[in-house]
């Protein structure tokens, strides 16, 4: 499945718009602990534990849209976005789109 930022796919054509479609992760309280604990791991002012889990939590949103869209027969999903929310010491991560069939 073609996941794109941008609205149009060069060289395809959108045939029909399916719907927005969304997946979200949440990262609890406890991977803050957990991450700092291993806050050795920090080199130049970045924290390569703390990276790793929000490469997953990234990555389980975008899989989690991508279902959700191929759960509606769509090809593609454009105009992509990913948003970053703390709440209640929570770290929430979220991706959103417009399924697409294309021609």
């Amino acid at each position: 499945m073609i996941v794109t930022t941008t609205p149009s796919i060069e060289g395809r054509s959108i045939t029909g718009y399916l719907g927005i479609v969304t997946g979200e992760a949440i990262l609890g309280a406890n991977i803050f602990r957990d991450l700092f604990a291993g806050i050795r791991d920090i080199v130049g002012g970045r924290s390569a534990a703390y990276e790793e889990e929000l490469g997953k939590a990234r990555r389980t949103a975008l899989a989690e849209m991508q279902q959700t869209a191929a759960a509606l027969g769509a090809d593609a999903v454009v105009g992509v976005d990913l948003d970053y929310e703390v709440i209640n010491n929570m770290l929430m991560v979220s991706a959103s789109g417009t399924a697409v069939r294309l021609g």
